[in-house]
């Protein structure tokens, strides 16, 4: 017998509250008392944020200004644009700066689309 699991997405699977605090948190983290570790930690999550945010129909075929944030993404998301292991900390922590402020500004869009209210 072969039983199948299908996901079903709810209408909206962005969770907005959660991207936010996320953001948010990585933008507090300051240089000086952040380790690699914690940058290293926080990253991935709010690269997956992004990722989540692409994948939603935010309007890029009929608005420059979000084709732009797009070009924006996917160069910042691109492997080699990422921070090695061997990269200074500070280069880490700017890279997951900059991947927080662009997911930030898509929060914003995805909101605006959606008629939710921005983060």
């Amino acid at each position: 017998m072969v039983i199948t699991v299908t996901r079903i997405q709810d209408a909206r699977p962005v969770d907005v509250e959660l991207i936010g605090d996320s953001t948010d948190a990585a933008l507090l983290m300051e240089l000086g008392t952040t380790t690699r570790n914690q940058i290293n930690v926080k990253t991935p999550i709010l690269t997956g944020h992004l990722q989540l945010l692409l994948s939603e129909d935010l309007g890029a075929d009929e608005d420059e200004a979000v084709r732009e944030l797009f070009r924006q993404a996917y160069a910042l998301l691109d492997l080699s644009r990422r921070p090695s292991q061997d990269a200074p900390t500070f280069v880490a922590y700017f890279y997951m700066r900059e991947v927080a402020t662009l997911t930030r500004r898509f929060l914003w869009v995805y909101s605006q689309r959606n008629g939710l209210s921005a983060p």
